[in-house]
């Protein structure tokens, strides 16, 4: 399967994916809409997004992603993350003064630049690309904090592992494929929902309303604005199923309060 990540090679999204689909042929796209546009066209198989960090939060731009294209999550998976302070081969910590990587990941490492004051961190584009980057300039001087999968795929050095400020740091990852070319699983644990409402007073009270009368356990809810409507909001939900039936109460328990539901997923 081929199968499309926003990222480089050796970022946390390659990581994800090769987990999720052994033996993948991973294809690295510059930005999250590419990923979609490579999936819509069907130019990969599939694709490998985060969706959530358990530090950061959402990555709210895959939501609004998710809602415009004809795909489907089948799975999600939750991946430790650990930062490590990376560099040339032979480098030592105490020659370091810049450090590359993207900005979520040196803000989740802000004790290690407390107790390293010469360090300079600097936003990039991404981790495994920081990697890349200081393997490409050669300058002792110039570290990255990335996977220690980034640091085997580049051939450099892992400095100083786990520099993460928080252990309990990890990003769910969702695997998502054509409509067309998603089957139900069976064993679905849980289902994930796009919806609108009117606005008017208890409008969203109404519909959550709804989910627990069902019985559903409501695990996360998201709001994201509607582009060209001003103050109008879509809002996601996930909720645990215990069957194929469970999600379709799910889905006309919303539709009786709600003027737009798409589902996004039922998957393990």
């Amino acid at each position: 399967m081929k199968v499309a990540i926003q990222g480089e090679p050796g970022s946390f999204s390659h990581e994800a994916a090769g987990k999720l689909v052994p033996g993948a042929e991973i294809v690295p796209c510059a930005v999250s809409a590419e990923v979609f546009s490579l999936l819509s066209e069907g130019r990969v198989d599939a694709a490998v997004i985060p969706i959530e960090n358990s530090l950061a939060g959402s990555v709210l731009e895959h939501f609004d992603l998710l809602l415009t294209h004809d795909v489907q999550v089948i799975e999600e998976m939750p991946l430790r993350i650990r930062h490590n302070l990376i560099a040339l081969p032979g480098t030592k910590t105490e020659e370091i003064r810049r450090v590359l990587s993207h900005a979520v990941a040196l803000a989740q490492c802000r004790r290690f630049f407390a107790a390293h004051r010469a360090m300079q961190p600097v936003a990039f584009y991404d981790t495994a690309g920081s990697v890349k980057h200081v393997m490409e300039q050669r300058d002792p001087a110039t570290a990255a904090i990335a996977s220690q999968n980034a640091a085997r795929y580049y051939g450099a050095q892992v400095l100083e592992a786990g520099i993460e400020d928080n252990a309990e740091n990890y990003t769910r990852f969702f695997l998502v494929r054509r409509t067309a070319d998603a089957k139900a699983d069976p064993a679905a644990t849980k289902i994930s929902v796009a919806f609108s409402l009117e606005n008017r007073p208890g409008s969203l009270a109404a519909a959550l309303n709804e989910l627990s009368a069902i019985g559903t356990n409501l695990t996360k809810i998201e709001s994201r604005p509607v582009q060209g409507k001003p103050w109008q909001y879509v809002f996601y939900v996930d909720c645990q199923i215990g069957s194929g039936e469970d999600g379709e109460r799910v889905l006309e328990a919303l539709r009786r309060h709600c003027g737009m539901v798409k589902e996004l997923g039922r998957y393990r």
